[in-house]
């Protein structure tokens, strides 16, 4: 059985139609159905049903589905020991939102620069679900937050970089104390179902500030949108570039000390593919370097 037909079947079910998957397996609508074809007549079973545009898995397809995944994953592993004298295989990795945009490309870029024969599977999610995935071997390594509890002795931990919580606020506001305006504008708030959203709402509380809520939602950009737009201030972390183009907005730094948040790498010591982790970590540091550890400094204009 080709291995590449059971990872057409797979992107098939997850993007939910034929020329979706073509489109992420770089070829035809017509090679991704003969590859189905193909594969059911060696299971023996209907995998996928057709309805117009878009695709359901079938029962038999469902009951095989997250065994097709393993046995995908337990072939880029063979692949990995057999070329372990040589830095090549696939790298599972995971990273939220903002690393997605703002330090993962940069690192990617680097690596697959230096070890073109490194193929790289990405997994997008929140810190807490990333942390998990990487605890139970789902991925080899993350981008994410720093968790707010002890780590397994299975995960090793490396800090990439700090922001610290500013004032997000327009830029006619630029003379006003921070505290005044989290106490008299209208908030918009970092979800406190998130790490980053808690910190800061710590912050306020440990301040005795009550501010005057708005908005909640876990979007820093959104919310980077909503205050250029005048619909109030919000409390965050300085996140990394890039922002949303032609903001005029100001980063107010805030006159009590307080904990940044922390952004780094997390990865399995128990992983087979340690070796392009090591990679991995390398290239990150060395993107950091380059660009500088800390966040853009406070007061200064998106643009």
């Amino acid at each position: 059985m080709d291995t590449e037909f059971l990872r057409t079947f797979v992107a098939v079910a997850d993007q939910g139609s034929m020329a979706a998957a073509a489109r992420l397996l770089n070829i035809t609508s017509a090679a991704v159905a003969q590859q189905i074809r193909t594969l059911e007549r060696e299971i023996g079973a209907p995998l996928i049903a057709r309805a117009g545009r878009t695709v359901c898995v079938t029962e038999p397809g469902a009951r095989i589905l997250q065994r097709a995944r393993d046995l995908l994953g337990d072939a880029a592993d063979l692949r990995t020991v057999a070329n372990d004298d040589e830095t090549a295989g696939e790298l599972r990795l995971g990273a939220g939102t903002n690393a997605l945009t703002g330090m993962l490309p940069d690192v990617l870029a680097r690596m697959v620069a230096r070890y073109p024969q490194i193929q790289v599977f990405i997994k997008p999610g929140y810190s807490p679900e990333l942390h998990r995935a990487v605890e139970t071997g789902e991925i080899d390594a993350a981008i994410v937050l720093q968790a707010p509890f002890a780590l397994p002795k299975t995960c090793g931990w490396e800090l990439l970089r700090e922001e610290p919580l500013v004032v997000l606020a327009p830029r006619a506001m630029a003379g006003r104390d921070p505290h005044e305006l989290l106490a008299s504008e209208p908030l918009i708030r970092y979800d406190r179902q998130q790490w980053g959203g808690r910190q800061a709402d710590q912050y306020l509380r440990e301040a005795g500030i009550v501010p005057r809520e708005r908005f909640e939602l876990n979007a820093l950009n959104a919310i980077a949108v909503m205050v250029d737009r005048g619909l109030g201030v919000s409390l965050v972390p300085d996140w990394m570039r890039p922002w949303p183009e032609g903001l005029d907005l100001v980063r107010l730094p805030l006159p009590k000390p307080f904990e940044p948040r922390r952004m780094g790498i997390v990865w399995s010591r128990s992983t087979i593919r340690i070796r392009l982790v090591t990679v991995f970590l390398q290239e990150c540091r060395a993107a950091m370097q380059a660009k500088g550890a800390g966040a853009p400094k406070a007061t200064k204009r998106l643009a």
